[in-house]
């Protein structure tokens, strides 16, 4: 526990997965009618021939459910000065719309090797590898687990990656996990009662 808090103290960006953390797994598809281009479909179509990355459909769309608390958190990690991030192999219109609403400072979608993400994000912020945290659930984050400051498991992870993970939420994927972790980060800081302060300020001022 002393260890995980004194990683948690060093903390500036802190990422998630997107599937089994910031939602509960569960990938709905829905039928559509034709549309516009996404934003996404460019980069779905440079993994078309591979599984598990995209929906190569006009008519199809991929929808995923995010929570609510969940989102709160990103807005209390701004307040208390961290960047957030969203890392995940698969590639959806969803994500990017969920990220653009939430300001997310980094989005990587198509990302099979999450260690490379983490060596793009380290060169562009100037940030060191103990001043991450990563938030996951399953085997492929375990990679950039390893190299992270600070390795949080959801509640439902997969064994192994609760054998890496420096901390565990108690909630699980989709339902709050990544409030918690938000929330454990701060307050090791000693910042998150002023940050929820900040936070009920800045929307009971608003005229």
């Amino acid at each position: 526990m002393t260890d995980s808090l004194d990683r948690a103290k060093k903390i500036k960006v802190i990422l998630f997965d997107v599937d089994g953390v910031l939602t509960d797994g569960s990938i709905w598809l829905f039928p559509a009618p034709a549309s516009g281009p996404r934003s996404t479909d460019a980069h779905a179509e440079q993994h078309a021939d591979k599984p598990g990355f995209a929906i190569i459909s006009q008519n199809m769309i991929e929808a995923k459910g995010f929570n609510a608390h969940d989102g709160t958190a990103i807005s209390l990690a701004r307040l208390g000065g961290l960047k957030t991030g969203m890392v995940t192999k698969r590639i959806s219109e969803t994500v990017a719309l969920r990220a653009r609403d939430l300001k997310i400072d980094y989005l990587y979608q198509g990302a099979q090797n999450k260690s490379d993400i983490l060596d793009k994000i380290l060169a562009e912020s100037g940030f060191r590898e103990e001043q991450i945290a990563y938030v996951g659930d399953d085997v492929i984050d375990l990679p950039i687990m390893r190299r992270c400051g600070l390795a949080i498991a959801v509640a439902n992870a997969r064994p192994q990656v609760k054998a890496m993970a420096h901390h565990e939420t108690l909630s699980v994927g989709g339902h709050g996990a990544a409030r918690d972790a938000v929330e454990y980060i701060l307050e090791a800081q000693g910042t998150l009662e002023k940050v929820i302060d900040a936070y009920i300020h800045a929307r009971t001022s608003i005229k």
